[in-house]
C-alpha cells in the first residue's frame, strides 16, 4: 500500500501497437495507482511525450510510422524522462541501440508483470530522487557548491552538470548518476552487479549488459581515446572504476 502513496499521481506514457499489451499494461499500471496514456504507432507517441511530459514511457522497438529507437531519440533531445524499452527476445541489437540513444533501460517480451513493476518503479524513484536534488540545490538559500572532484573530472550535484578540464559534457541522468556512484569511490573497483542494485535500483536480475553499454556511452562523451580510456577504466571481470589521480 505505502509504494502506491509513493508512486502516486505519476503519468506513464505506453507506446505499443500491440492494443492486448497496452490493456495489459494499462489495467496493471492503473490498478498501481499510476495514471496512463497511450500510442499506438511512433508518431503520436513523440507528440503525445512532448506535449504531456509523462513520468516515465515504456516503448516498443517495432511501431508504425516511427520506430522506437526513432522515437526514443526525438524524445530524449527535448525530455530527460526515464524510457523503458520493450524488446521481443531476438532483438539484441535492438537493446543495444536503444541504451546507447539514450533508453535507460529495457524489458524483455514476454515480461513478466511483476518484473516491469519493479523496474517502473525503481526508475521512477531515481528520477524523482535527482528531481528533488536538483530543487533543493535552486533555493535561494543554498548557495553553498557541491562538487566531486577526480583529476580532470568534475561533477556539480547541485546542476547535475559534468565537467572535463572545464569543458561541460552532456550525460543523461542515468549517466550522470553511473558516474557520480564511481567519483564518489575514486580508485574503487565497483562491480557491474553493484552498479545495477544502486544506480538502477532493483536487484540483479541476469542481464548487466545495461550497464556496460551505458558505461561505454559515458566514455564516448569523457575520453579522448575510448580504446585507452583514462578517467573510466575496466578492471577485466570484475567491474569499473574511476582513476584516482
Amino acid at each position: 500500500m505505502e509504494e502506491k502513496i509513493v508512486d502516486k499521481e505519476k503519468t506513464i506514457l505506453i507506446v505499443d501497437d500491440e492494443q492486448h499489451i497496452v490493456d495489459i499494461l494499462v489495467y496493471n499500471l492503473e490498478k498501481e495507482g499510476y495514471k496512463t496514456l497511450q500510442a499506438n504507432d511512433g508518431l503520436s507517441a513523440v507528440n503525445i511525450a512532448l506535449e504531456n511530459k509523462p513520468d516515465l514511457i515504456l516503448l516498443d522497438i517495432m511501431l508504425p510510422k516511427m520506430d522506437g529507437l526513432s522515437v526514443c531519440k526525438r524524445i530524449r533531445h527535448s525530455l530527460n524522462v526515464p524510457i523503458l524499452m520493450l524488446t521481443a527476445k531476438d532483438e539484441e541489437i535492438d537493446k543495444i541501440l536503444g541504451l546507447e540513444l539514450g533508453a535507460d533501460d529495457y524489458v524483455t517480451k514476454p515480461f513478466s508483470v511483476r518484473e516491469l513493476m519493479a523496474r517502473i518503479k525503481a526508475n521512477l524513484r531515481k528520477a524523482e530522487a535527482s528531481s528533488s536534488i536538483v530543487e533543493i540545490a535552486e533555493t535561494p538559500k543554498e548557495k553553498t557548491s557541491n562538487q566531486i572532484v577526480v583529476g580532470d573530472l568534475k561533477l556539480d550535484l547541485d546542476k547535475f552538470e559534468v565537467k572535463i578540464k572545464d569543458e561541460v559534457v552532456d550525460l543523461t541522468l542515468r549517466e550522470f548518476e553511473v558516474l557520480k556512484y564511481l567519483a564518489n569511490q575514486p580508485g574503487q573497483v565497483i562491480t557491474r552487479e553493484v552498479l545495477l542494485e544502486k544506480v538502477w535500483g532493483y536487484e540483479y536480475y541476469g542481464d548487466i549488459r545495461t550497464v556496460d553499454v551505458t558505461v561505454r556511452r559515458i566514455r564516448e562523451k569523457i575520453e579522448k581515446d575510448t580504446s585507452a580510456p583514462k578517467i573510466l577504466i575496466t578492471k577485466r571481470g570484475v567491474g569499473y572504476y574511476i582513476a584516482s589521480k
